[in-house]
């Protein structure tokens, strides 16, 4: 038996669909799971320190639903990755938005400022995170397209 060449080559990983495919997706899968632990961990560390009531809820349902969410961005199959990596960059869009009405207009009856404790940070993790993951969904989904 020959061996084919790569420019003969036209099975799965070609087309975009095969295990080629899904191995450059890995990086992005890692990245978006560490921005989500990151979002998830710095809601946690809120409500230990200040957070309660609806907010500090709130903010533990975060915390699990990121942990959820960044375990899922691992270990679902490729074709399911457009789908998981879409919910998660709404998920992480969603609390930017909260925390950026926080600082605007108030929301739930917090009103944050840009000073105060992590904000900055959290501003930078969930802008960042929002686009890798809507970056790494709209990446799976051509190559789930594609194949």
């Amino acid at each position: 038996m020959g061996r084919s060449g790569a420019a003969g080559w036209s099975g799965p990983a070609a087309a975009g669909g095969g295990h080629g495919a899904q191995r450059a997706l890995l990086p992005w899968r890692v990245l978006g799971a560490l921005l989500l632990l990151a979002m998830g961990g710095i809601h946690l560390y809120l409500v230990f320190h200040g957070f309660s009531g609806l907010v500090g809820t709130l903010f533990v349902l975060n915390a699990i639903g990121s942990l959820v969410l960044a375990v899922a961005m691992l270990v679902v199959p490729g074709r399911l990755l457009g789908l998981t990596s879409g919910l998660s960059a709404l998920f992480m869009a969603g609390t930017l938005l909260a925390l950026v009405l926080a600082l605007t207009v108030g929301f739930l009856g917090v009103r944050e400022q840009l000073g105060n404790q992590l904000v900055p940070t959290t501003l930078v993790v969930e802008s960042v995170g929002t686009i890798v993951l809507a970056l790494t969904a709209a990446r799976a989904s051509r190559l789930r397209h594609r194949g």
